[in-house]
């Protein structure tokens, strides 16, 4: 395969592998949104989960969109990072 090819191949990885993870990461925001309105949660709680939405979101895209794209696509070959959700809790003081 040429140089261009795998960089292609290893953008498509990535990008399938962003996409996969920012739509779970979606799911808990929409599980939060439906136990607000069935009177579950809290305004603050689901406060909570947005802010951690948000850290997640961002910590996700700076491993796809930082590294090059055949390092990030060998990582998720390899091994997968480990939980983007858990990576955008907030630090307890």
């Amino acid at each position: 395969m040429s140089g261009k090819s795998e960089r292609r191949v290893a953008r498509a990885v990535v990008a399938e592998y962003h996409q996969a993870e920012l739509g779970k990461l979606v799911a808990r925001v929409a599980e939060a949104v439906d136990c607000f309105r069935a009177g579950e949660l809290d305004p603050f709680e689901v406060d909570r989960v947005l802010f951690q939405y948000s850290r997640a979101a961002k910590e996700l895209w700076k491993f796809c969109n930082t590294l090059q794209a055949e390092l990030a696509a060998a990582m998720i070959r390899e091994q997968p990072p480990r939980d983007w959700w858990e990576r955008g809790a907030p630090r307890e003081r």
